[in-house]
């Protein structure tokens, strides 16, 4: 087995291929072994070169909410009233600390999602 660090595009391009090369060894195998240290390094370059910013925390909520049948009516025991469910999902407001930590222990979702900073649309007041 001659694995060496990922370095370059190039490295990277040649693990991928090797793993797609091995993706069917046997369990326990010498091939598996190159397999799961390869798939390791390539993890490793990828979370480096290729890092996934943490979602939207309003774009997460209707995610979760679509993923779990949920309805706003659902939300109002986490966020308050059903108007300020709809306002928080229209971002007209931002969420509280208190609806962070109710939405994270409640439903599960991870709070450094829901912590992340989104733009809120206040309407101006005319005079």
């Amino acid at each position: 087995m001659d694995i060496k660090p990922i370095r370059s595009e190039a490295d990277y391009e040649t693990a991928l291929k090797t793993i797609d090369r091995l993706w069917d060894a046997a369990q326990g195998s010498p091939e598996a072994d190159q397999l799961d240290v390869l798939a390791t390094l390539v993890e490793a370059y990828e979370e480096k070169h290729y890092p996934i910013p943490l979602p939207d925390p309003i774009e997460a909520i209707l995610h979760y909410m679509e993923s779990q049948g949920l309805s706003e009516i659902d939300l109002a025991t986490y966020l308050g009233s059903r108007a300020c469910v709809s306002e928080v999902l229209n971002r007209k407001r931002a969420l509280s600390l208190e609806m962070i930590q109710k939405l994270h222990k409640g439903l599960g979702i991870p709070a450094d999602i829901l912590v992340q900073p989104y733009t809120v649309q206040i309407d101006e007041v005319a005079d």
